[in-house]
């Protein structure tokens, strides 16, 4: 006997032997249980769910010798009939072949005639959409009052190409694309059956390559059986699969984590000498972001024997959430931008040079190689070091101001000495005479932190500050930023500046006095309104809209020196705009 396929010889005979389709399951299981059965089904779902194998075991339920019901016996004529693709009263049809609407009517001919020995006459439509409009014409009429002893299964991939009057005719079915997890397993249990030997690794792989569909999975099991020569090894299937450009995901993402622009580079050469496909290679690195925000907000999400595991973890721990979806959102947005570069590898180098360009300066955490102050030179001339600081005091950090651009793999940040700008006093003084709300404002706007928890700081107001604990109230609006990673950087970065450990009280509640973000909304606003007031009373201005009959576009003033409201920057523009 020739060999046959997995995907063929392990197709679902009955309706407990189907994957992740249960919600359709118990609906016709009951139907049939019940005798509620209708005179037309719709499956819908990718390439690979179960389609028409879930049409085949309903005719056989249908059309069991032992009666209708949920479990067709299997043994009986009928059955082994359908399973081996020879019963005569089951009409499978590829809509894709039978576009025409002669075809579709010398299909229908025979609807009124009954069954020659079956319960039903069963009609299975593949992929229905590729009919033609004269043709579902055709069917519209059979479809809508058909004999009692016909029964019509359609199954598409593209239900949107399926007019509406199909569709409320037809009791439609949903299947959903499978499960890394649910494929995985049905893999383990089919090499368990055949009896082969297999490596648990190396099924994650298969069943993430399989991308939701049963088939693809099975034939991809197929071809790794026969690439290894009857064994399934992890080794061998990445080989198979071709997943290198997996791993080169891992490494450009570890040199973004760094923020090691030349690290980052080098490895878009090594990249480069395997010449790879650089669009495919920008959604492997997209689909291991999603992969590794999944399991930094939710860790149970990834299984404990993804091969992955470790590799994914120690990037968590390196890379914040907010950086994360910083660089999921950059790479999303280059995949738009890839076809139009000179060049794929330039394309997908800005990219990635784009992602470290944009990452918010971290403090001096994000520095390589950081200096302690006992390393610290306490002398030396201007341009050959850092500024000299006095014994006594400890060098400020200005996050904001770096040395060099992070491309250079080692990030310089400029230190401050203990003078410090006109009507400003360090962190440290600061924290010294933390007595009052203008007091935490002022330091508030000069901490080296950024993303959510600079946004979390903003909007707290000022309680009191005792000994090593500082209490502040949350305005109950902006609750949401209250996440545990915020609160630790924010925790961090004021032990920094206070010069030691601390307890970091946040209690939800209205702030008594004005917050920095309150405030710098609040100044933004009046500014915008004085921008308004300008632009009305300018005779300039005035005299364009009585010459032209027009109105100023809403919205459309902003003022000439807008002020971030996170960092307090101004930053000056041409003028007003209408």
């Amino acid at each position: 006997m020739s060999y046959q396929v997995l995907a063929r010889k392990w197709r679902p005979k009955a309706f407990e032997d189907m994957v992740g389709q249960q919600h359709v399951v118990r609906a016709l299981s009951n139907a049939l249980d019940r005798d509620q059965l209708h005179h037309a089904y719709l499956f819908t779902g990718t390439r690979g769910v179960g389609k028409t194998t879930l049409a085949r075991v309903l005719s056989k339920a249908l059309n069991c010798e032992q009666g209708i019901g949920s479990r067709p016996c299997g043994v009986c004529s009928a059955c082994r009939e359908i399973d081996g693709g020879r019963f005569v009263d089951l009409l499978e049809v590829d809509a894709a072949s039978r576009t025409k609407v002669d075809q579709t009517r010398e299909l229908l001919d025979n609807v009124p005639y009954a069954p020659a020995k079956a319960r039903f006459k069963v009609y299975l439509i593949d992929e229905v959409h590729m009919f033609s409009t004269h043709s579902f014409n055709a069917l519209l009429k059979t479809l809508e009052e058909p004999p009692p002893h016909v029964k019509f299964l359609l199954a598409t991939t593209d239900p949107q190409k399926v007019p509406v009057t199909v569709l409320s005719r037809c009791l439609q079915f949903n299947l959903r694309r499978l499960l890394p997890e649910e494929i995985r397993d049905r893999l383990g249990h089919v090499l368990e059956q055949e009896g082969l030997d297999f490596e648990p690794r190396a099924l994650p792989l298969l069943a993430r390559a399989a991308d939701g569909s049963m088939r693809d999975g099975l034939s991809l099991l197929d071809q790794a059986i026969a690439f290894g020569g009857g064994r399934v090894a992890e080794e061998e299937v990445r080989a198979m699969l071709g997943t290198v450009g997996e791993d080169l995901a891992f490494d450009l993402l570890d040199a973004l984590a760094a923020a090691d622009g030349a690290r980052l580079l080098n490895q878009v050469d090594r990249v480069a000498a395997l010449t790879p496909d650089f669009g495919e290679l920008l959604r492997e690195l997209i689909a291991l972001l999603h992969r590794l925000a999944l399991f930094q907000q939710l860790p149970a999400t990834l299984v404990m024997d993804d091969p992955d595991r470790a590799r994914l973890a120690a990037i968590a721990a390196a890379l914040s959430p907010e950086d994360t979806q910083l660089f999921y959102q950059v790479a999303l947005t280059g995949q738009q931008d890839l076809p139009l570069a000179p060049d794929p590898r330039a394309g997908f180098e800005m990219v990635l040079l784009r992602a470290l360009a944009f990452r918010p300066a971290q403090g001096p955490s994000v520095s390589q190689s950081p200096v302690t102050p006992a390393q610290r030179p306490r002398g030396g001339a201007a341009g050959q070091g850092e500024p000299a600081h006095s014994s006594g005091s400890a060098p400020a950090v200005d996050a904001r101001t770096p040395d060099a651009s992070p491309l250079g793999g080692v990030t310089k940040l400029t230190l401050a000495g203990p003078q410090t700008p006109p009507g400003s006093e360090s962190l440290q003084g600061q924290a010294g005479a933390l007595r009052s709300a203008d007091d935490w404002q002022q330091l508030v706007a000069r901490l080296p932190v950024g993303g959510i928890a600079s946004q979390l700081a903003h909007n707290c107001g000022f309680l009191e500050w005792a000994g090593t604990r500082l209490a502040l109230s949350l305005d109950p609006a902006a609750e949401h930023l209250r996440v545990p990673g915020a609160e630790s950087r924010l925790r961090a970065a004021l032990e920094e500046a206070l010069g030691g450990s601390l307890t970091l009280d946040i209690q939800v509640a209205r702030p008594s006095e004005e917050t920095l973000a309150q405030r710098r909304i609040r100044e933004a606003d009046e500014r915008q309104r004085a921008a308004v007031a300008s632009m009305q009373a300018d005779p300039l201005a005035q005299q364009l809209r009585e010459r032209f009959d027009a109105e100023w576009v809403p919205g459309s003033i902003t003022p000439s020196d807008p002020v971030d409201w996170i960092t307090g920057d101004e930053g000056r523009t041409s003028g007003f705009h209408a």
